[in-house]
């Protein structure tokens, strides 16, 4: 008998959705089932919307859609007999762990996300700023840059994705100087299309309006370890899942130490469960010795839990 290595499961977040990204997993049964209990809570047919460019275009529903898609397949994935030892989202996909793991309901997490995308595109609107990827860079060097360039702005590191790639968040003017001594410095700086400086102190006033939802969230004992991303850590306590998610929209992701205490933890594959392959291309960083699977289809879950992939 080959020896199948304990399994991650890990849920990407805003920017992995595509057109038609429900299609693979409404064919599954299992998957198919989350979709409809989705479309019922959302009151719009999930499926057919991701087909739809103009709600594509819109946070409100990408959103929502994308935590669907990332539940259906983890539910693809369990129905092929893959049980993980630890479960973590990347910011938005932080959700979708949550549900994965028996924390909150996906009728709750719903709710909970759409709250949370009107609530950030407010706080943006009200405090704009911007995000930008500095990569070939770490964690410490991309804080040393920000620290040369903020003066009396916001400027953070918001997302810790690998040795080798950082996003920095904050005011736009702030954004642009760091762009410029990263240009000096040979540092490649890419723009993220987003709707403001997310994972910063500038979402504070987003936090009002979601934390009384959270206050309102039943929150359970993980049935595995959450992998969470204010803490950078394995988190099994509820009431600690809850506080820190209060914390979500002004911390930093903390998406590398997340990984590494899975690994600690005794993960030895780790599989990505929905759209695209963004966290496994960042795992080849992070552990490079991990195996490593973007599953993007009931085929690739079934694949995935016979250990043939």
């Amino acid at each position: 008998m080959v020896h199948q290595p304990a399994v991650a499961i890990l849920f990407p977040g805003q920017g992995s959705q595509y057109a038609g990204m429900a299609d693979p997993w409404a064919g599954h049964p299992a998957g198919r089932s989350i979709l409809q209990e989705a479309s019922d809570a959302m009151g719009r047919d999930v499926v057919a919307g991701c087909h739809d460019d103009d709600a594509l275009a819109t946070t409100e529903f990408v959103q929502p859609a994308l935590l669907a898609c990332d539940v259906a397949a983890f539910h693809v994935l369990e129905a092929e007999g893959v049980v993980p030892v630890g479960v973590a989202g990347h910011s938005l996909g932080q959700f979708a762990a949550l549900v994965a793991a028996d924390v909150v309901s996906l009728a709750d997490a719903l709710d909970l996300v759409v709250i949370r995308g009107s609530a950030m595109q407010r706080a943006g609107e009200e405090r704009p700023g911007a995000m930008t990827a500095l990569l070939g860079v770490g964690a410490g060097d991309a804080s040393s840059l920000c620290d040369e360039v903020r003066d009396d702005d916001e400027l953070v590191v918001a997302n810790e994705n690998s040795p080798a790639q950082v996003v920095i968040s904050g005011s736009v003017a702030a954004i642009e100087r760091a762009e410029t001594l990263a240009k000096e410095r040979r540092i490649r700086a890419v723009r993220l299309s987003v709707a403001g400086a997310f994972h910063s102190p500038l979402m504070e006033p987003a936090r009002a309006a979601i934390d009384e939802r959270i206050d309102a969230t039943r929150f359970s004992a993980p049935r595995c370890p959450v992998a969470e991303n204010v803490a950078g850590a394995l988190v099994s306590d509820p009431d600690e899942l809850r506080s820190l998610l209060k914390r979500h929209v002004v911390s930093p992701v903390r998406w590398e130490s997340s990984i590494l205490a899975l690994r600690e933890a005794g993960a030895g594959a780790f599989h990505e469960a929905g759209p695209g392959d963004v966290l496994t291309k960042l795992m080849k960083r992070i552990v490079p010795d991990a195996a490593a699977l973007a599953v993007g289809s009931p085929e690739e879950a079934r694949a995935a839990a016979s250990g043939t992939s």
